[in-house]
């Protein structure tokens, strides 16, 4: 046999073997198809023997013979490839899918935008963040969900940046489709193709349950802040208000220690008009007097004003200042306190903040404490004022029909009603002493015993025609009008439906505000005169010597040795008849000698002035 023939029935068989192991081994079609046809060319080249002459013929049939069989060789070379393409390509698809269901399942939303910024994909977390879901958002833009809480110029930065191919990292406000507002922490970054941006993926995380805590910290911090300053204001004003010992610089003080605070601006004190009812500024900080003056015209062009409600409902009024009379800022939050004290009216106090939130931050109750507690300190230097002061202011009153307990009953019983004196037991009507001229007694204690003005009556004594009556008058009268002034009463008397007062009260103190609050209190009262003079001061020593003149010897000497005994003490060391004993007198003599020493020492104590 020709030796081409035999090689090329070898290569043909080395190519059946090869089809069939590589067959088995990759279970690929094509090497079936191609072990049956090295197989037929095997056949066809065994049959070409018996018939061949020579070999040479058979030449082509070798060469294609060793063609298949690189063919084989190749395509198991390919195919050793592709197995590996299609391992890489599994195992790529695999962590896709991986990458995909992270996404798919992540409770952050996740969106993929073109380079436009339209939504091409949305994660199903995006209906929990805000509210649309994934349909409703693909093929629209993110400002769908904007609050409408950044301005434009945020959003230009935002989107300069990734469009420079820098990641914007930050927090914003966006609203649900419900309406309601969340923060979200979001983060977004480009995607680059040849350096070019062409998409961009953004996470958004709902941080509103966080956002909201930290806002509620941060509420409290800013109450507790408010409340410190505010306590701190209002300890400098009570130390203040101690140390003052007039009401110019009690005013001073409260205005000074408000506008020095950084939560207020402006502090004023002012009081209404006896004609005109106009407020004008008494005390002020924190500004100049023609911006304060412009600030509470401003103010009070409502109907009603600030003022006149805050003085009508004894409570603070909160309201909104608008204007540049300040100069500072556009808006600012006033708040008008009344100083009353026992239904004392002393004016207002008007604190200006621009702090938004300043007051919102502060109790109701605050203001109304510290109204009280200035009109108090008020009252109580004005008081004392009229007790030591030289020089007095005397005003008096003509009454005619007033609408006034006294004057009701004189009125009533036709008679002539007067204070003799006034005495304060704690309670909040202090109890007067009055007596009653022309009038039974009877008659007196059951008009008193009808009235709902009066509480309770006691006669005291009678004499002559003149009645003594101790009463607790239970309604507002002028008596403790006055009082609450710490204004002194000279005299009190009203005979039928008209009377006379006359008050005594320091001339450094605010008689305006006297005058107006009976003015306001009772329409019948009339100023006839206002005198001003030196009011004799008695020293301690005078007034011991005219005690001492006015008493005989025997008086001193039964006074001087019952005090020396003990008899004033309780218990007694000794008693009545056992210092009667010491002076070797009797004791109905020692007894008189002491009640006529203390009627007198009593007289000089309380005669004159009625009340202060």
């Amino acid at each position: 046999m020709n030796w081409i023939i035999a090689l090329s029935i070898v290569l043909r068989l080395l190519g059946v073997g090869y089809s069939v192991l590589l067959l088995a081994r990759t279970r690929d079609r094509r090497f079936g198809f191609l072990t049956l046809l090295f197989s037929f060319m095997t056949l066809r080249q065994v049959l070409t023997v018996q018939t061949a002459t020579t070999g040479f013929e058979e030449l082509p049939g070798l060469i294609v013979s060793a063609l298949a069989l690189l063919t084989v060789y190749y395509l198991s070379e390919y195919v050793t490839e592709e197995d590996e393409l299609k391992t890489r390509l599994r195992t790529v698809n695999e962590r896709l899918q991986g990458f995909r269901k992270a996404i798919e399942h992540a409770g952050h939303a996740i969106f993929i935008t073109d380079s436009d910024g339209t939504i091409e994909y949305a994660n199903p977390a995006v209906e929990s963040v805000t509210g649309y879901e994934r349909d409703e958002v693909i093929g629209e833009n993110p400002r769908l969900w904007q609050s409408g809480k950044h301005g434009d110029d945020f959003y230009a930065e935002l989107w300069g940046q990734i469009t420079s191919g820098s990641v914007w990292e930050g927090e914003l406000t966006n609203r649900r489709k419900s309406g309601e507002l969340l923060w979200i922490d979001a983060t977004i970054a480009p995607i680059t193709e040849d350096g070019e941006v062409n998409r961009f993926v953004a996470i958004e995380r709902d941080i509103t349950e966080r956002k909201e805590h930290e806002m509620r910290i941060e509420d409290q911090n800013k109450r507790l802040t408010v409340l410190n300053n505010t306590n701190q204001v209002l300890r400098d004003i009570n130390r203040e208000l101690v140390a003052a010992s007039t009401r110019d610089e009690i005013e001073a003080a409260v205005c000074e220690q408000f506008a020095s605070s950084d939560l207020f601006d402006v502090a004023w004190i002012g009081s209404q008009g006896l004609v005109d009812g106009t407020v004008s500024p008494n005390s002020w900080a924190g500004s100049d007097i023609g911006s304060v003056e412009n600030h509470v015209e401003a103010m009070c062009k409502a109907d009603p004003t600030p003022v006149e409600q805050a003085l009508e409902d004894q409570n603070p009024v909160f309201t909104d200042v608008e204007g540049d009379e300040l100069e500072t800022v556009d808006n600012r939050q006033c708040v008008v306190v009344p100083l009353t004290y026992h239904e004392a009216d002393y004016g207002v106090l008007g604190v200006v903040t621009s702090d938004p939130h300043a007051f919102d931050l502060i109790e109701r109750d605050v203001f109304v404490e510290l109204g009280q507690t200035i009109a108090d300190a008020i009252s109580a230097v004005e008081s004392k004022q009229t007790l030591i002061s030289d020089s007095v202011t005397e005003l008096e009153f003509r009454l005619t029909g007033v609408d006034e307990p006294l004057a009701t009953m004189a009125a009533q019983l036709d008679c002539t009603v007067t204070v003799e004196d006034v005495v304060d037991d704690g309670d909040e009507n202090p109890v007067q002493y009055v007596t009653v001229t022309e009038a039974e007694p009877d008659a007196v204690t059951e008009y008193a015993a009808d009235s709902e003005a009066i509480g309770t009556v006691e006669h005291v004594h009678t004499f002559e025609d003149t009645a003594l009556y101790r009463l607790s008058v239970e309604q507002p009268s002028i008596v403790t009008t006055l009082a609450q002034y710490g204004v002194s009463i000279e005299s009190f008397s009203i005979t039928g439906t008209t009377g006379n007062l006359v008050a005594q009260m320091a001339s450094s103190n605010d008689i305006r505000s006297v005058v107006n609050a009976l003015r306001t209190t009772y329409d019948g009262l009339t100023l006839i005169a206002q005198r001003e003079h030196e009011r004799e001061v008695q020293t301690e020593a005078a007034f011991r010597k005219q005690l001492t003149a006015a008493l005989t010897e025997r008086q001193r000497e039964a006074v001087r040795t019952a005090h020396f005994a003990g008899f004033f003490d309780w218990p007694r060391e000794h008693s009545g008849e056992e210092v009667a004993s010491m002076m070797d007198i009797s004791q109905t003599t020692f007894t008189q000698h002491l009640r006529a020493a203390e009627r007198k020492l009593f007289e000089a104590l309380f005669d004159g002035t009625v009340a202060t």
